[in-house]
């Protein structure tokens, strides 16, 4: 294993190429599903058919040349690229106006310890580093990626245990479901997580690269007897794309405080769904995890709020 290390605050990350824990997969049949395994920086990227439909930077991304200040630091557990149907690069990384912003990734800009409040959103004081690879699997039918991370306060103590599993499934009449599910378990008392002021952006952050003609819908149904659909669609058209692709995000109303908000930063090409509530801060307790889950829908096109609400239906009605 080897490991360069830069000085960052509040002491030194280690650049680690971790390549013990990376196992390309035995050799697949022709066609389908594989998930390649890169020694060298611990990406792990999604194909099918041999097109790319997302890379999971499992070790640490290093900050690219020209890219400074307080927030340009280097950073692990996050999806990008994701991919349109045509080889689109759809989400954004390291960008000059918010460099901590990295694709898809789970974190919250509110992280307190004994009395202390750190930033894993803006990788201030607190970072998730690699632990192992759980699972990789890949056929004719789908792939599913598993890994253990560990949350470092101040790179040092480790306080809470994450798995991230991601499950792709085949594209169907130009859409393609992505399935998220985040575990987060305390390893020590006392951890509590949070929005940005308990009010506004924290959890299943979504930053996208920039869109020509871009719309933002969000939807969550008005409280009733009947199960709340909570969904939304960013559509536009992507850096070298050529029409418009919709990047859905559907809400599992099994997750705790359910519905979460909305939020968008439409000059940023961002939109997400929040967790915990508005105005409160969730606990995360030893032995008992917190599970949270989300599916995006890449599509050809734009959807209207018709096909959304089936396409959250679907979600949900699985077991």
């Amino acid at each position: 294993m080897k490991a360069s290390c830069r000085a960052t605050w509040p002491g030194l990350i280690c650049l680690t190429l971790l390549s013990p824990l990376i196992k390309p997969l035995a050799a697949e049949p022709a066609g389908g599903f594989k998930i390649v395994a890169d020694q060298a920086t611990g990406r792990y990227t999604i194909t099918d058919h041999g097109q790319p439909v997302l890379t999971y930077n499992f070790a640490t991304v290093p900050v690219p040349a020209g890219v400074t200040g307080i927030y340009a630091v280097a950073r692990s557990d996050y999806v990008h690229p994701l991919y349109g149907p045509h080889g689109e690069v759809l989400t954004k990384d390291y960008s000059p106006d918010h460099p901590h912003h990295r694709g898809i990734y789970w974190a919250w800009p509110e992280v307190t310890w004994k009395g202390d409040k750190r930033d894993l959103h803006a990788l201030q004081g607190v970072f998730a580093r690699p632990v192992r690879i759980l699972r990789q699997a890949a056929d004719g039918q789908g792939a599913v990626l598993s890994a253990e991370n560990v949350w470092k306060w101040g790179d040092a103590d480790d306080i809470v245990r994450e798995q991230a599993t991601l499950r792709v499934a085949p594209a169907q009449q130009g859409r393609r479901a992505i399935d998220f599910e985040f575990k987060f378990e305390a390893l020590v008392e006392g951890v509590t997580l949070a929005r940005r002021e308990k009010n506004h952006y924290g959890g299943f952050n979504i930053r996208l690269s920039a869109r020509a003609q871009q719309k933002i819908v969000t939807h969550t149904d008005a409280a009733g007897p009947a199960a709340r659909a909570a969904w939304a669609c960013l559509s536009g058209i992507p850096p070298a794309g050529k029409q418009p692709v919709s990047l859905c995000i559907l809400q599992d109303a099994r997750n705790r405080d359910y519905p979460g908000d909305w939020i968008q930063f439409p000059n940023l090409d961002w939109l997400q769904p929040t967790f915990p509530a508005q105005g409160t801060v969730y606990e995360l307790k030893p032995g008992t995890p917190l599970t949270l889950r989300y599916r995006l829908v890449v599509a050809d096109g734009e959807l209207d709020g018709a096909a959304l609400q089936q396409l959250w239906r679907e979600y949900n009605a699985r077991p």
